[in-house]
C-alpha cells in the first residue's frame, strides 16, 4: 500500500506545483497589464492633440440679432452671428429656428439618390443620348436641395454670407428650373402641344425665365430691406411663377387631354399639386403670422413650403421614370441627337449665366459693404 500510495502522491505535488507555477505567470502577466494601463493614463489624452471644434452657442431672441435675419412672427431660436464657420456647421445638430428648413432639403438628398440608383439599377440605365435630359433632371434636383441646405445651415454667419449664400439659392433654383423644363419636354410632351407656338419656343423660354427669375430674385433680395415692402414679394414671386407656368404647360396639356387612367398621370398632378401648396406657404407667413412666438422652432411656413416642395420633386422624379421608360427608345429618334446635345449644352450655359449673376450682385453688396464702413 505505501509504495502505491507513493507515485499518487508524487504526481498530485507535481500538478500542484505546476498549476502554482501558471498562476504565478498569470498574475504576473496582470500585473505587468496593470502597470502598462497606469503608464497609458500618464500619457496626454488624444483629446489634447486634436483641434477643439467650437460648440455653438445657446439660440437668442429676434432682438439679439440684426433685422436682416429676422424672420416676421419668428421670435425666438436664433443663432448668433460672427461665430466660427464650425458652429455652424454644428449647429446642424442644435435646436433653432433653421433647423427644419435645413433637414428638411438635406433629407431629401439621399432620398432621391436612393430612388435613382434603384431605377437605374432596375432598368440598367446608362448616360446616354437618350437617358441625357433624365439625367440633368437629377443633377438640377441634387444641385437645388445642396444649395438650398447651404443656405440655411450657415446664412447667419455674417451679412456678407447670408445674402451670397441666398444667392446661391435662387442660382440652385433657376438650375432646377430648367432642369424640370427639360425632363417635362423630351419625356412628358405630347406632339400636338410640341408643334404649338408655346412647344416651339418652350426651351429657350425656359431658359430665360429661368435667369429672370434667379436675376430677379438676388436683385429683390440686394435692394430692399426689412422690413420688406410688397414690391420685394412681387419681384420675387411673379418672374418664378411665369417660369413655372411655362415649365409645367406639357404636364398640365396631358392632364387636360389625357383620361386619367394612366397611373403616371396621378404623379403627374401630386406634383403640381404639392407645388401650389408650397407656394402658398412660401407667399404667406402662415400659421406663424396667427401663432408668434408659438411657432418659432416647428411649424412655421418656409418649414412647410420645404416639405411640400421636397414631396412635389419626388413626385415628379417618379413621373419622369415613368414617362422616359415609355420613350426611352423613341427620344432621339423624335427628337434628334443634335437637338438633345444643345439643349444639354444649354443647361450648363444657364448654369454659368445664373452663377455669374450671383457673382456680380455679390461684388455690388460688397461695395455696398464698404461705403458703410
Amino acid at each position: 500500500m505505501k509504495r502505491g500510495f507513493q507515485p499518487v502522491l508524487h504526481s498530485r505535488t507535481l500538478t500542484l506545483i505546476q498549476s502554482f507555477t501558471m498562476s504565478s505567470g498569470v498574475l504576473g502577466r496582470l500585473g505587468s497589464l496593470t502597470l502598462s494601463v497606469q503608464q497609458l493614463s500618464q500619457l496626454p489624452h488624444l483629446s489634447n492633440w486634436l483641434p477643439r471644434l467650437p460648440s455653438p452657442q445657446a439660440t437668442v431672441l429676434a432682438s439679439d440679432v440684426p433685422s436682416l435675419f429676422r424672420e416676421p412672427y419668428i421670435l425666438s431660436g436664433y443663432r448668433p452671428v460672427h461665430q466660427e464657420w464650425w458652429s455652424y456647421f454644428c449647429s446642424l445638430f442644435q435646436c433653432h429656428n433653421e433647423l427644419l428648413n435645413t433637414w428638411t432639403h438635406l433629407l431629401a438628398i439621399p432620398v432621391i439618390l436612393l430612388q435613382f440608383s434603384l431605377f437605374a439599377g432596375t432598368w440598367g440605365l446608362t448616360l446616354n443620348m437618350a437617358s441625357l435630359p433624365l439625367f440633368l433632371y437629377v443633377l438640377s434636383s441634387l444641385i437645388y436641395l445642396s444649395f438650398s441646405v447651404a443656405a440655411h445651415l450657415l446664412q447667419s454667419h455674417s451679412e456678407l454670407a447670408h445674402y451670397s449664400f441666398f444667392f446661391v439659392d435662387y442660382v440652385g433654383v433657376a438650375v432646377y428650373q430648367y432642369g424640370c423644363s427639360l425632363g417635362h419636354y423630351f419625356y412628358c410632351s405630347e406632339p400636338a402641344w410640341r408643334s404649338s407656338l408655346v412647344g416651339v419656343l418652350f426651351l429657350p423660354g425656359a431658359a430665360v425665365l429661368a435667369w429672370l427669375s434667379c436675376t430677379s430674385c438676388c436683385y429683390a433680395k440686394l435692394r430692399y430691406h426689412r422690413p420688406y415692402p410688397l414690391c420685394r414679394k412681387i419681384c420675387q414671386i411673379i418672374p418664378t411663377s411665369l417660369a413655372y407656368m411655362l415649365d409645367i404647360s406639357p404636364v398640365a396639356h396631358r392632364l387636360v387631354t389625357r383620361s386619367w387612367d394612366e397611373p403616371v398621370l396621378v404623379f403627374h398632378a401630386l406634383q403640381v399639386g404639392f407645388f401650389m401648396l408650397a407656394a402658398l406657404f412660401f407667399s404667406c407667413p402662415v400659421p406663424e403670422r396667427f401663432f408668434p412666438g408659438r411657432c418659432d422652432i416647428v411649424g412655421h411656413g418656409h418649414q412647410i413650403f420645404h416639405i411640400f416642395l421636397a414631396m412635389c420633386t419626388m413626385c415628379q422624379l417618379e413621373a419622369m421614370f415613368r414617362d422616359f421608360l415609355v420613350h426611352r427608345h423613341s427620344v432621339v429618334y423624335v427628337h434628334g441627337e443634335p437637338f438633345i446635345l444643345l439643349a444639354g449644352g444649354s443647361f450648363f450655359l444657364l448654369v454659368l449665366c445664373s452663377v455669374l449673376t450671383a457673382v456680380l450682385m455679390r461684388g455690388a453688396l460688397q461695395r455696398q459693404l464698404k461705403k458703410k464702413v
